[in-house]
């Protein structure tokens, strides 16, 4: 892991492994770029993975929980491939990860060559972000991972099923970290008074299908879990009309989000990552 240092002066986590095209991994609201360990196994001998914390998660600094927004995360990706000396990448987003690429598609439009959309797109499902606002900010219910990656199972039932006991434990080790009394979020809980004025009733959802048609003439993928309350059918579907050339696979027993070690995911992500260095 390295440190890559924002303009506010925040140290930002990042990881780089593998040869090859260079794929951006960036990770959901509360989540951390040990989300991506599947696809640093599939890809790290066909591309460079680059991983990365926002800011306020997992391994990077915690700040003022205004800039916890997502144009300041944009920012912070094209500062990191400054840093990195990358001028083109395909990005491979997990839910708000999916919405910093279109909000990049607006800022720099020519850094993207390709983008995989990990269960998310230009509408949301309400029940899905009433659903995140229920847990967001909250401590964990859990004492030790052991207890969490048991719950796992039947918190997100039944939109998940036939998951490995081990790929439960992998999520507990990845959202929690253990302390002497008991487990704690990997995220500033500030990030709750970051997101809720966006979430709160009446507020007004901004229209992302433009920033979405700004990707005109890259590859796209998208990957959606049958069972989701975050992408619908009819916003995937949607998408798939407005890019009928878009990669799409729709994964049975999984929700929000998949975990990337689908092979339906990985070989939308094979390919949209092949269309993408032709």
């Amino acid at each position: 892991m390295q440190f890559l240092t924002a303009p506010d002066g925040l140290r930002l986590a990042y990881d780089v492994q593998g040869q090859g095209a260079p794929l951006l991994c960036l990770p959901g609201l509360t989540r951390n770029m040990e989300d991506f360990e599947p696809v640093l196994d599939a890809f790290a001998h066909r591309a460079q993975v680059i991983r990365m914390d926002f800011r306020g998660r997992g391994a990077s600094d915690r700040g003022d929980p205004s800039t916890y927004q997502v144009p300041q995360e944009a920012a912070d990706v094209l500062a990191l491939l400054d840093h990195l000396g990358l001028d083109r990448v395909t990005i491979l987003g997990t839910s708000r990860g999916g919405l910093v690429a279109m909000v990049l598609a607006a800022m720099a439009r020519p850094r993207i060559a390709g983008v995989i959309f990990n269960d998310i797109g230009p509408e949301i499902m309400p029940e899905g972000l009433a659903y995140i606002m229920d847990y967001l900010g909250k401590p964990p219910r859990f004492k030790t991972l052991e207890e969490a990656a048991a719950a796992l199972p039947r918190h997100y039932a039944p939109a998940f099923r036939d998951v490995p006991s081990e790929t439960w434990a992998a999520m507990a080790r990845r959202i929690y970290r253990q302390e002497e009394t008991g487990l704690v979020n990997r995220y500033d809980p500030a990030l709750c008074e970051a997101v809720a004025p966006a979430f709160a009733p009446g507020a007004v959802a901004p229209d992302l299908w433009p920033l979405f048609d700004l990707l005109a003439g890259a590859p796209l993928g998208l990957i959606r879990g049958a069972g989701s309350n975050i992408l619908s059918a009819e916003t995937a579907a949607r998408m798939r009309r407005r890019r009928p050339d878009m990669e799409f696979a729709e994964l049975a027993d999984r929700g929000h989000v998949p975990f990337l070690d689908e092979i339906p995911a990985i070989r939308v992500i094979e390919t949209v990552l092949e269309q993408a260095t032709r």
